[in-house]
């Protein structure tokens, strides 16, 4: 999905999960992306996971979940990943 697309959206009903979670994130619900990517046992539920510990700050538990998704920590902004994410979903 478009970034753009997804910052406009009214609402998330609708929205598949982990697209869902990013769209709360991007509102500033933290803890409601959280909740909604921590229910999706998959590589990618865990790589948006990953994205939400490394926003507040966690990198340990983050690095975690990266590891569970595939992935090692990306070396960009999380503006970046966060529209990476969203462009994989």
């Amino acid at each position: 999905m478009d970034p753009a697309a997804l910052t406009q959206r009214a609402e998330a009903e609708g929205l598949p999960p982990l697209l869902a979670a990013l769209w709360w994130d991007a509102r500033g619900d933290w803890a409601r992306a959280h909740e909604i990517a921590q229910s999706v046992e998959t590589a990618e539920g865990s790589w948006v996971h990953a994205y939400l510990h490394r926003k507040e700050g966690d990198l340990g538990n983050a690095d975690y979940w990266y590891r569970r998704a595939g992935r090692r920590r990306p070396g960009v902004t999380l503006a970046e990943e966060w529209a990476d994410l969203v462009r994989a979903f």
